[in-house]
């Protein structure tokens, strides 16, 4: 899987994406990142993307013009060999990300495209040219797009073959079956006067796995009611 990233502050995201474990996808090859300064596509002498909103109102607007400079850059069949892109604009009024969502990217495309707004956001014409579909982290607004387009990355990164050690990782933690992912347990064996469920040491497995499920069920129905709701 491949994401380029059309940013202001490229080193940013380079930051983040650098680490853990997709740092070491990036470093095995499971993975390519790359995050592309829009400045570096900017006509003016002073590297400017923005101006002011026709119409009126508070703030900048990101033009079109370096952004589509940078979009045809980056996917130039010289450069990106693709065939399977999706991209996406980072933005607030989008559908919220959710397993699902990062599940579909991972499966269905091996480019992911992804523009990150700032200031008051961006020209709607680029929008319209250019992004498939536009996907939020949560209902509030950031000072730009660049922590969700991270966010993006790692969920669906994570699911791309040779990123985790095992498939198990994923297929049975939270949001995978509907459900928040049971409570865990480790060493030591009592902590704060608190000890590990008895089951879990029993060594029965269908005892083990029925528990598991319970606990998921009653935490989903504690934390997160709606997705009960959801699958119903």
């Amino acid at each position: 899987m491949r994401f380029d990233i059309m940013t202001l502050f490229p080193e940013l995201c380079m930051t983040v994406l650098g680490e853990s474990i997709i740092g070491r996808a990036q470093k095995s090859g499971a993975l390519e990142i790359y995050a592309h300064n829009i400045r570096d596509y900017s006509k003016d002498k002073h590297r400017r993307v923005d101006d002011t909103p026709y119409g009126g109102g508070m703030g900048m607007l990101m033009s079109p013009v370096p952004i589509y400079d940078c979009f045809r850059a980056i996917t130039s069949p010289e450069v990106n060999k693709a065939e399977r892109r999706r991209v996406i604009y980072m933005s607030p009024a989008g559908r919220v990300l959710d397993q699902q969502t990062a599940r579909r990217l991972s499966e269905e495309y091996d480019n992911i495209v992804i523009l990150c707004g700032h200031y008051e956001g961006v020209d709607q014409r680029i929008i319209d040219e250019i992004v498939d579909e536009e996907i939020s982290i949560g209902d509030y607004v950031l000072t730009g797009g660049e922590i969700p387009a991270c966010i993006l990355c790692d969920a669906v990164g994570r699911l791309c073959p040779g990123v985790l050690s095992d498939e198990e990782c994923y297929q049975k933690e939270s949001f995978s079956e509907g459900l928040l992912e049971y409570p865990q347990y480790t060493r030591p064996y009592e902590f704060c006067g608190r000890t590990v469920p008895d089951v879990l040491i029993s060594g029965h497995h269908a005892n083990i796995e029925k528990w598991r499920h319970e606990m998921a069920l009653e935490k989903t129905a504690k934390n997160r009611p709606d997705l009960l709701e959801k699958n119903k």
